[in-house]
C-alpha cells in the first residue's frame, strides 16, 4: 500500500514510522551494507530494511522486505531479534523540509548471497564489511553502526 506524496508527507511530519532493519551476516562473519540512493541517509552505507505498512503484520512485512531487499523470502522466526531502536533524520524520502522519526525493529539473519544480484531501488551497490570497518568508517551511517556498537560479549543490546 503506497500513499500519494502529499498524504505520505503529512504522515511523516505527524507520526513515527515503524520499520524493520536487517543486519545480514554471511558465514565469514561479514555484514552486508548497501549504498543509499534515497533520503533519508542518502549517500551513506546502510543496512537493508524498510517500513511496515498499515494493516501488515510484522511477519508479512519481514517476508516482503527480505524478498524486496535481498531477493529471497525469509520468515521472521528464522531471524534473531536484536532490539528496538530509534532513528531521527533531518530530512525525509522526498528531500529536505520534513524530519523523519523511525521506530526500528532490528533483526539479525545469517545469509550467503551474491551481492551482484541484489535489487538497486534503494541502494546503488552493496558490499560485505568486516565489523571493524563498519564501526570505523565515516561513510557508514551512525544508525547502522549502532547494531554492532551495542554488541557486548556476543549479545546484542538495544539502545
Amino acid at each position: 500500500m503506497f500513499l500519494d506524496e502529499n498524504t505520505f508527507k503529512t504522515v511523516i511530519a505527524s507520526t513515527p514510522l515503524i520499520s524493520i532493519d536487517l543486519l545480514v551476516k554471511n558465514s565469514q562473519g561479514q555484514y552486508l551494507l548497501g549504498y543509499r540512493t534515497n533520503c533519508p541517509a542518502q549517500g551513506f552505507w546502510f543496512v537493508p530494511g524498510g517500513r511496515i505498512h498499515k494493516d501488515e503484520s510484522m511477519d508479512a512485512a519481514f517476508v516482503r522486505l527480505t524478498k524486496a531487499e535481498l531477493g529471497v523470502k525469509i520468515e521472521r522466526q528464522s531471524a534473531r531479534f536484536i532490539g528496538p531502536f530509534e532513528h531521527f533524520y533531518d530530512d525525509f524520502v522526498f528531500g529536505p523540509g520534513v524530519s523523519t522519526h523511525y521506530v526500528v525493529l532490528g533483526y539479525e539473519i545469517i545469509l550467503n548471497i551474491d551481492i551482484n544480484e541484489l535489487p538497486v531501488e534503494q541502494h546503488s551497490h552493496y558490499k560485505w564489511f568486516e565489523q571493524s570497518e563498519i564501526i570505523e568508517s565515516e561513510d557508514v551511517h551512525q544508525h547502522s553502526k549502532w547494531y554492532l556498537e551495542t554488541q557486548k560479549n556476543g549479545f546484542m543490546m538495544s539502545v
